[in-house]
């Protein structure tokens, strides 16, 4: 049916995901993460380092090696999760290189503290001795940049590097970046994801706006009293075109993205900006609610934002679709959820299945959506994965199957 005079058509190409990692708390591998997530368990544990508040966290398991030395300049904990989910994508992406061109390629990130964690070390060594750590550089350990400069090194890229910053929907929000610029005819591939590493400021944060769980977070459940932090990496390969050679199953289908500015850190309490980001996706993707199997829903576990998100999902699914929040395996990982929850979403579809949302029950009787309390075996063509943030910034990505 053709658009009205005057209106702008929402639709966007469909993107093939060509590669596509993560790395957190369920594990040091990609297989790792999804094998713990099909089996139901959680990687939530107490902090292994100093905090001065009692909470679990979603620390990535065992010791991050070192990085080479020619990349120390950039070697901290951000870093080497980076480098431990990259490895897994370097293939593909040298392939794309080889394809594209290296000013065709880019590498578009998100974070929410970036290298904070390094920054807290040498102020406590300045604190205690008056000095920093001889290894610490803050331009390239610290700020945004410097994360996006490691990785077009490791790629031998020389297309657009930057980082987004838009809180938790930053590594969602990275793939409309990738649209955008691939629509603009600026690149042709482009290595999307995001990176959080846990850090006192980020606990102690969370513990003071009264939101941080002691015990392990239950996304809508009545019982649910906030939210638990984790870390972790996750990159995804979108490129123009599939590989002829190696067809791809999973696609970035649309990204809905809305600004409701409702308040700086709670959610509208009808979800209307949920509920638009949620609608502007489906419209990219050329689908209405009735072709959407599965959503995994932002789901931190707070009060507010489990109700609104509730209150924006059945506005427009009812009750038919199910919904899951994965926080309950990884912790809340900030700017690399969207990243993460995308790879969950693309899981759905390649297995068909949608897995339990941890500690829903007993589950809040004023959440009108069904959130599963045991994996689904169902058709799962299309996922919805939401990611909503501080200040109403929200983004709502569409993955499915080959359109």
């Amino acid at each position: 049916m053709p658009l009205p005079s005057g209106v702008m058509d929402p639709r966007r190409p469909p993107l093939p995901i060509t590669a596509a990692a993560a790395v957190n708390a369920l594990g040091r591998t990609t297989r790792e993460v999804l094998d713990a997530l099909d089996a139901g368990r959680s990687g939530l544990r107490p902090p292994t380092f100093d905090v001065p508040v009692t909470t679990l966290v979603g620390a990535i398991p065992g010791d991050l090696d070192a990085l080479p030395a020619e990349y120390a300049a950039y070697d901290c904990r951000l870093a080497r999760m980076a480098k431990l989910a990259y490895d897994e994508v370097h293939e593909e992406v040298v392939r794309a290189r080889e394809r594209w061109g290296r000013e065709r390629v880019a590498i578009i990130l998100g974070t929410s503290t970036g290298g904070l964690h390094a920054t807290e070390r040498a102020f406590f060594q300045w604190r205690s001795d008056g000095t920093v750590p001889a290894d610490f550089d803050f331009h390239r350990q610290h700020d945004f940049n410097g994360l996006g400069e490691l990785l077009g090194a490791m790629a031998g890229v020389d297309g657009p590097v930057y980082t987004l910053s838009t809180a938790c929907s930053s590594s969602g929000k990275v793939m409309a970046t990738a649209q955008r610029l691939i629509d603009a005819d600026v690149i042709d591939a482009a290595l999307v994801g995001g990176v959080d590493s846990l850090c006192r400021m980020t606990l102690q944060g969370f513990h003071g706006l009264g939101v941080l769980t002691d015990v392990a977070c239950r996304p809508f459940s009545s019982e649910r009293k906030g939210i638990n932090i984790g870390e972790g990496a996750a990159f995804c390969l979108l490129e123009r075109e599939e590989v002829s050679s190696a067809p791809s199953d999973v696609w970035v289908l649309g990204v809905g993205e809305s600004s409701d500015a409702h308040h700086m850190s709670s959610p509208h309490p009808e979800g209307r900006g949920a509920a638009e980001a949620m609608s502007r996706a489906m419209a990219q993707g050329g689908v209405g609610p009735d072709g959407i199997d599965h959503i995994n829903a932002h789901g931190t576990s707070t009060l507010l934002n489990d109700a609104a998100e509730s209150i924006a999902i059945h506005s427009l699914f009812g009750d038919r679709v199910p919904v899951v929040s994965t926080k309950g395996y990884t912790g809340h990982l900030l700017g690399a959820a969207g990243g993460t929850e995308a790879i969950f979403a693309m899981h759905a579809v390649r297995s068909n299945r949608v897995p339990r949302s941890l500690g829903v029950e007993p589950k809040d009787p004023s959440v009108a959506i069904d959130v599963q309390d045991v994996p689904r075996d169902q058709p799962v063509r299309r996922v919805l994965s939401n990611s909503f943030a501080f200040g109403g910034s929200n983004v709502s990505v569409l993955i499915g199957e080959r359109p």
